[in-house]
């Protein structure tokens, strides 16, 4: 049976992540806090943000960046993490 946990992301219990994905106390609060699907959500939106604003992930810089979307997509702690006004995926209508 699957750990249920109530996901930050979907608002509602879900199955949670069966392991840490996520180093360090951060990565503890994720595995409490966020399901498997509301991960899922994060690992897409975090694909469109390295690629909008054209992010290196091999520079230290860029994993505080990203940190501050991660806080701003699973626990809603900055308004950072959303989709850049404007945004359509690719194949959308504009």
């Amino acid at each position: 049976m699957s750990r249920m946990v109530f996901c930050k992301v979907l608002k509602r219990e879900a199955p949670g992540l069966e392991a840490h994905t996520y180093p360090g106390d951060l990565g503890e609060r994720i595995f409490n806090e966020i399901s498997d699907e509301g991960w899922k959500k994060w690992l897409e939106r975090l694909t469109s943000i390295i690629n909008e604003n054209g992010l290196n992930t091999a520079d230290p810089a860029t994993i505080e960046v990203i940190e501050q979307h991660m806080l701003g997509f699973l626990f809603g702690e900055s308004d950072k993490g959303k989709l850049p006004d404007g945004f359509t995926p690719q194949g959308g209508k504009k």
